[in-house]
């Protein structure tokens, strides 16, 4: 992987969304039926905040372990919005920003997923650790790679 390579060559960009004023039911119904961990939050095109399952989930608990009665979990469902458990001010890039810039930006702040918004805003991608390990994990080796590896044992 060549890490000076834009980040919009590894982003997603086949997004699902919702809106801030989408019930949470929306929310939970997007989770449960595709393979996703993040929900980005838009208004119009802008990229306003950002679901993670994992907040989600602490929601759904009321921040403790024990399983809360299911009909109690439908209303919360049916009772809050998108915007009321979105994460704000979210760290965004550019999608011509380098992959090396995103990389600092997961190891410093320990995200799991940036928004990469183009300069007046709009969303336009979102990039993961998920991508970038597939991405690695999908490179080609090189004979060159191996026979240098081989010498620095």
């Amino acid at each position: 992987m060549n890490v000076l390579a834009p980040v919009k060559s590894l982003m997603a960009t086949n997004l699902i969304t919702v809106g801030p004023e989408d019930k949470l039911t929306v929310v939970k119904e997007i989770f449960e039926k595709n393979k996703i961990h993040h929900i980005p939050v838009v208004h119009y095109k802008e990229m306003i905040g950002l679901i993670s399952k994992t907040d989600f989930i602490y929601f759904l608990r009321g921040f403790n372990r024990n399983e809360e009665d299911r009909f109690v979990n439908e209303a919360r469902l049916r009772a809050y919005k998108a915007e009321d458990i979105m994460t704000k001010g979210l760290a965004k890039l550019n999608p011509n920003a380098r992959i090396n810039v995103a990389l600092e930006i997961f190891l410093e702040n320990r995200f799991h997923a940036v928004p990469v918004v183009e300069d007046n805003g709009d969303l336009v991608g979102i990039l993961t650790t998920f991508d970038i390990i597939k991405a690695l994990a999908t490179e080609e080796v090189t004979a060159k790679q191996i026979l240098d590896s081989n010498k620095l044992r």
